[in-house]
C-alpha cells in the first residue's frame, strides 16, 4: 500500500524552495522523475537519496513561458503524469494600504497561474491513457479571515472553487484535488512568526503541537497524485493539525 510513482513525470511549480522542496523530495523518494520549475534556481540542490530534480525556468503568470515549459517537459520525457501547483504566497499588506496593482498581482500569482499551468497540463493529460492528476496546493488563508494577506486568502478560497469546478469538466482522464495547508515551517517561517521562541509559541496553538513539515504536504499530495487515491477526484483534503484552537478559549475566565 505504499505510494509508488515510479517511472511517473511531475511537475512541481515553485519546487526549488520551502514547501515546495519538500514537496519535490517526497516525489523523488516514490520514485518519480520531479521537474521543478522557477524564475530562478535555488540556493541548494534539491535531492534525496542520490536522485536529484530536473530544473526548468519557468514565470509561470506568463502563458508563453507556460507553454515552453510544458512543451519542453513532454520533448525530454514523453509524458506529463502529474502536476503539483506550488508556486504563491503573499507578502503582509493591509488590503486598506495595498494599491490595485498589488491585489492584482497577488490574485495573478496565486489564482490565474495555477489555472495557467493547469489547463497546458490538461492538454496533454486528455491525449494520455492514463490521463493525469493535478493537485493545488491551497490554504486555510481561503476558509478564515486572512487579515494582511486578504487578496491571497481570496485568490486560495478561488483555487478551491477552481478545483470544484475543472473535476467535472476534465474528468474522467484528469483527477483535480487540493491540499488545504496549515502553518508550514521553512526556512522563511521567520519572516512571519519572529525567532524560535516565536515560532515554538506558534505551533503550541495548533492542536498536533507542532507546524507541518514541508514533507507532509508533499506527502499528502503524493497520496492524490497516486493509484491509492485513484477515486479521488474535486476534493479538498485539510492539513492543518487539527485547526486552530478558538480564540474564546484563551480569553475565557470560565472554569472549564
Amino acid at each position: 500500500m505504499e505510494v509508488n510513482l515510479s517511472g511517473s513525470v511531475v511537475l512541481v511549480t515553485g519546487g526549488v524552495r520551502g514547501v515546495g522542496a519538500g514537496i519535490s523530495r517526497v516525489f523523488l523518494d516514490a520514485g518519480a522523475i520531479v521537474v521543478a520549475c522557477a524564475r530562478r534556481p535555488g540556493d541548494t540542490p534539491v535531492e534525496s537519496n542520490g536522485r536529484g530534480i530536473d530544473f526548468l525556468p519557468c514565470d509561470v503568470r506568463d502563458a508563453d513561458s507556460v507553454r515552453g515549459l510544458i512543451d519542453a517537459i513532454v520533448a525530454r520525457y514523453g509524458r506529463l503524469d502529474t502536476v503539483v501547483n506550488n508556486a504563491g504566497g503573499a507578502p503582509f499588506a493591509l488590503a486598506a494600504d495595498a494599491s490595485a496593482n498589488f491585489h492584482a498581482k497577488i490574485v495573478q500569482l496565486n489564482l490565474l497561474a495555477p489555472l495557467l499551468v493547469s489547463q497546458a497540463a490538461n492538454e496533454v493529460m486528455q491525449k494520455q491513457e492514463t490521463g493525469g492528476s493535478i493537485v493545488m496546493i491551497s490554504s486555510v488563508s481561503g476558509h478564515r479571515p486572512s487579515p494582511g494577506t486578504a487578496a491571497y486568502g481570496a485568490a486560495k478560497a478561488g483555487v478551491d472553487s477552481l478545483v470544484s469546478s475543472l473535476a467535472v469538466e476534465w474528468a474522467p482522464r484528469v483527477r483535480m484535488n487540493s491540499v488545504i495547508c496549515g502553518l508550514v515551517n521553512t526556512e522563511s517561517s521567520h519572516l512571519h512568526y519572529g525567532d524560535e521562541d516565536g515560532i515554538a509559541a506558534v505551533s503550541r496553538t495548533v492542536p498536533l503541537g507542532r507546524m507541518a513539515t514541508p514533507e507532509d504536504i508533499g506527502r499528502t499530495a503524493a497520496f492524490l497524485a497516486s493509484p491509492l487515491a485513484a477515486y479521488v477526484t474535486g476534493s479538498q483534503l485539510l492539513v492543518h493539525g487539527g485547526g486552530e484552537k478558538p480564540a474564546f478559549l484563551e480569553a475565557s475566565t470560565a472554569n472549564i
